[in-house]
């Protein structure tokens, strides 16, 4: 299935500023037209307690005060949206086109609603070929983190997540000229590849890694080739021996070996409360890639 349809939260700081430039470079590499979604929280969400030792001038101040910083991200969003469409020549559509534009073309639309970031992408991603988002940074507002999960988890679609800073990258137009699969053999990673098929075809080269352990063997990434030739891709294996370094160390360092500029995995193959708690594959990956990285749970 070719991507014809993306869809990039932002919310208006600047730690969203690289998943637009991605969505952007996706949008223009398929001709697919990009949602940029600007969720609004409810000012009343900014109240936890309504009425519980809190008086009425207090809630009336966060009340006030929730809906300014809402008015200033959203504002923020907006510029940073227009400045972008503008730099890289995309066409502008105020409202999501109900039919599709010419197929030659990238449009974009700039789409505001009030809510819960999570749920509103929860709901628009479902709708949507490809998701786009940032890579939560460990000084990044909490709903970063969640608005990645619910995407991975409530929507069905990938996620191609957004290292940040990416826009400093030599050739950001260039994304997927050379892409790493991590390969498990598990049901995660095989959604991955096959939502990865469209940047796997326009690839110059794909290596397909295994980390060697006690449930992945070292021929696992050679079963894998034939599948991707199937479907024209030419791909060459990597296997990562066993080490005390961690899997997702490890194969971070293995997409550095090959000049990797995109990466595909399966996403919390061993379960989200394990990985997070006991931390794991995805969890490192998330927490350190530089390259972007297509995900699929």
């Amino acid at each position: 299935m070719s991507i014809k349809t993306i869809l990039v939260p932002v919310d208006g700081t600047e730690a969203a500023r690289a998943a637009l430039e991605l969505a952007f470079v996706a949008g223009k590499q398929f001709s697919a037209h990009v949602d940029v979604l600007h969720v609004s929280g409810d000012p009343k969400d900014a109240v936890p307690l309504l009425g519980e030792g809190m008086s009425g001038a207090m809630i009336e101040e966060m009340i006030e005060y929730a809906e300014k910083e809402a008015a200033e991200r959203a504002t923020s969003g907006r510029r940073m949206f227009d400045e972008q469409c503008a730099r890289d020549s995309v066409s502008v559509v105020e409202t999501p086109p109900e039919t599709p534009t010419a197929a030659d073309t990238v449009s974009a639309a700039w789409v505001e609603v009030v809510g819960r970031d999570n749920e509103a992408v929860a709901q628009r991603g479902r709708l949507a070929d490809l998701i786009v988002a940032g890579r939560p940074t460990a000084d990044a507002d909490p709903s970063a983190t969640m608005v990645v999960n619910a995407a991975l988890f409530e929507t069905g679609r990938p996620v191609l997540v957004a290292p940040p800073g990416v826009s400093a990258a030599p050739a950001p137009a260039a994304m997927g000229s050379k892409v790493a699969i991590a390969w498990n053999l598990n049901a995660e990673a095989a959604r991955a590849v096959t939502a990865a098929i469209p940047f796997l075809g326009r690839a110059e080269s794909v290596v397909v890694v295994t980390a060697e352990s006690k449930r992945t063997s070292s021929g696992a990434a050679g079963e894998l080739v034939p599948y991707l030739a199937w479907h024209g891709i030419s791909a060459v294996t990597k296997t990562i021996p066993p080490s005390r370094r961690a899997v997702g160390e490890a194969l971070l360092g293995a997409c550095a070996d090959v000049g990797a500029d995109m990466l595909v995995m399966g996403a919390y193959t061993h379960g989200r409360v394990r990985q997070l708690i006991l931390g794991g594959v995805t969890r490192h990956v998330l927490a350190e890639a530089t390259i972007p990285v297509l995900m699929a749970h």
